[in-house]
């Protein structure tokens, strides 16, 4: 059986319109030079908003902050508490282990 991420990534079922149509936004003062809207197949769209140092995944109304991962492998990696995302490309890896959802980007926001 499988559990859901704490960042709200596994509700169960997708977003809806009205969540789509008005994401939440992180506040002026964290500064995020690129924000991203990616669709994860059985999770709707996630957007991401990130700067180098830190980055947030915004579902609906969850958010989760994360910071980034020094690291050798391919790859931006951000984590915190438990939860990691790889941005590699137009993809996005969301990864609370042993889950991983691969995520495509489709647009920036």
């Amino acid at each position: 059986m499988k559990r859901p991420l704490r960042c709200g990534l596994l509700l169960g079922a997708l977003i809806g319109p009205a969540a789509l149509a008005q994401p939440m936004q992180s506040p002026w003062w964290e500064d995020y030079a690129v924000r991203d809207r990616y669709l994860c197949r059985s999770q709707g769209v996630v957007v991401v908003e990130r700067n180098e140092a830190q980055a947030s995944l915004i579902q609906g109304r969850y958010r989760s902050t994360l910071f980034r991962e020094a690291s050798d492998q391919p790859g931006i990696r951000y984590s915190g508490d438990g939860l990691r995302l790889i941005l590699l490309g137009d993809e996005l890896t969301v990864e609370q282990l042993p889950q991983r959802i691969l995520c495509l980007r489709t647009d920036q926001v």
